[in-house]
Order: structure tokens, then C-alpha cells, then sequence
């Protein structure tokens, strides 16, 4: 479950009746080519600024495939238009208002299913600790009045406050400043989303930590969300990252070399590829394989686009 004051923030957000949206997504890309897209640009591994200052990422890869499907229904090119915006309850409140067309690295909950529609999943994270190797071990009873870092307000916050109640959480404002205050000695663990977790980590040059326990508190699958009553739109996100998991486990070069970057054994949560293709398998059962597609179309290749 979402954290109540988190829940609570977002309900208020949205209370407001709200006008029905003049066209769809589809509608205003056909008219403009252009989709729009809000997120930070400091959260790895889903969208950050590499060390040239280019906008880079999971989700960026994902929006990338999701343009080139999108431009080939369409049949005119259409380029997603990203903006940033750090606050993820400003940027959940703008899509479920139809102000922003996407966003991708989204945890689920059924919460936030009420106000939004979600694709298919694209990677699977969990609530976990990050800690210094040997100090914690994830079990309520390690946690016992140790001081853990968590984002405020968070899913991460919840989950360890229910996990042991006498551990002492100590908000920050975000994953970053947290694990920064990890390596500075200043708390014993950070609970919240592993892979969020383990781009910190990575990104911050850290070293001697790892994530536990081995088995997530909890699990959540991470996707894309657009505006409600899109469904066209939402079946064109779905077949991209469809196409996008099934290149993996098809061992196809572009995808298997995306995932990897992120996920894989040399990415940022150094999965087993063979982890990686039973979840992505699961995935799959629950639709349909997706047929290849012809070399000379042109959603086989995925347009780069500017970031605003």
C-alpha cells in the first residue's frame, strides 16, 4: 500500500472536479507530433543525465520504442517531448489530469490504478534495505532500533515502519540524499525501491554495501502511465514494451543490449539474465508472443528524440 499521507496528498491533488480532455493523446500527436513526457532527470537508472549532461535511462529507452510504435500507426513521425520535474506527486497529479501523456518508471499500487491507466510491466523492483555489507541482514529483529534512511512519505517508509516499528526512520527528500548519508556513516541502512536503491549506489561510487534481504518486503511491478480513457494510446505503450521483452528473451541484440544496461549482470541491478527472462516470461503469459517485425519497419528502429 501507498503511504497514508502520501494516499492522502494525492486524493486532495485530485479532488477537484476536473473537465474532460478536448482530444486524446492520439489525437493531439497526430495533430502536433508530439507526446509529452514529465520526470526527474536525477533517478537511475530510469532517467538522468549521463556525464555528457545527455538525458539517458531506462525509461527514456522505453519512451524511445514507444515513439517509433507510435509514429508507425500514425504513419507521420511523432516525437515525445520530455520535461522535467522532480516531484513524482506533481508529475502523477499532470498525467491523471491529461496535462502530461507519459510517464515511465512508475511503481504500481491500486491506488494509484484509481486515478490513472498503467501499462505492462517493464522491470519488477521491491521494497528492500541497502546497508553495509555484514551490517544488516533484513530481518525485523536486525533493524531493532537502528536508524534507516527512507524517503518521506514513501512506499519504502511504510513498508519498514510495518516490518519493525522500532526502527527509527529518518525522512530525506529523496533516494539520493539518503544513501549519501549511508556512505557518511550517519544511519545504519536505506529502505526503499531496489532498483532506485542500487542506481544511488552506483551512481554515488559506492562500495561494501549490498541489498537485503534476499526476498523484497515487498513487490511491485514498474511501468509506464497515461491519462485514463486512452486506450488506443495505452495498447500502442503495451505492444512496444511487449516488442521490448520479447527481443529478450529472443535474444535479440537491440533489446537484450537495452535490458542489460540496466538490469543485467553489467547494468545497475546486475541481475542473472536468466532471472531477468522467467520475469519477463511471466509477463508474456499473460498476453501474447509478438510477432517480429519486418526489417523495413520503421518501428525496428527507435527514433532518438530532444529532451526538453
Amino acid at each position: 500500500m501507498a503511504a497514508p499521507s502520501l494516499l492522502l496528498a494525492l486524493v486532495a491533488a485530485l479532488a477537484s472536479p476536473l473537465a474532460a480532455r478536448a482530444e486524446s493523446v492520439l489525437e493531439q500527436a497526430a495533430r502536433t507530433g508530439e507526446i509529452t513526457m514529465a520526470g526527474p532527470t536525477d533517478l537511475v537508472p530510469f532517467a538522468y543525465r549521463d556525464a555528457s549532461k545527455t538525458l539517458v535511462g531506462y525509461s527514456l529507452d522505453v519512451a524511445r520504442l514507444i515513439e517509433a510504435e507510435v509514429s508507425t500507426y500514425l504513419n507521420r513521425p511523432v516525437k515525445i517531448v520530455y520535461t522535467a520535474n522532480a516531484d513524482p506527486l506533481a508529475v502523477f497529479r499532470d498525467v491523471s489530469r491529461g496535462d502530461v501523456d507519459l510517464a515511465c518508471g512508475v511503481q504500481f499500487t491500486w491506488e494509484r490504478e484509481m486515478y490513472v491507466d498503467f501499462s505492462m510491466p517493464f522491470a519488477l523492483s521491491g521494497i528492500r534495505v541497502l546497508t553495509r555489507d555484514g551490517r544488516l541482514d533484513g530481518s525485523a529483529a536486525s533493524m531493532a532500533g537502528k536508524r534507516i534512511g527512507v524517503v518521506k512519505d514513501s512506499l519504502g517508509s511504510a513498508t519498514i515502519a510495518a516490518v519493525q516499528p522500532t526502527a527509527v526512520r529518518v525522512p530525506f527528500a529523496g533516494i539520493e540524499p539518503a544513501v549519501r548519508a549511508l556512505l557518511a556513516g550517519q544511519v545504519d541502512g536505506v529502505g526503499g525501491d531496489s532498483l532506485l536503491l542500487a542506481g544511488a549506489l552506483q551512481s554515488l561510487g559506492g562500495k561494501g554495501y549490498g541489498l537485503v534481504p534476499a526476498e523484497a518486503f515487498s513487490r511491485f511491478a514498474v511501468g509506464c502511465i497515461l491519462p485514463e480513457d486512452n486506450s488506443t494510446f495505452r495498447n500502442l505503450v503495451n505492444l512496444a514494451i511487449a516488442r521490448l521483452v520479447q527481443g529478450y528473451l529472443d535474444d535479440e541484440p537491440a533489446s537484450v543490449a537495452s535490458v542489460n544496461r540496466w538490469l543485467g549482470p553489467k547494468g545497475v541491478l546486475e541481475l542473472p539474465p536468466e532471472v531477468i527472462k522467467a520475469y519477463f516470461q511471466s509477463v508474456l503469459l499473460n498476453y501474447e508472443r509478438v510477432r517480429p517485425l519486418p526489417a523495413t519497419t520503421p518501428s525496428a528502429v527507435a527514433p532518438a528524440s530532444p529532451a526538453r
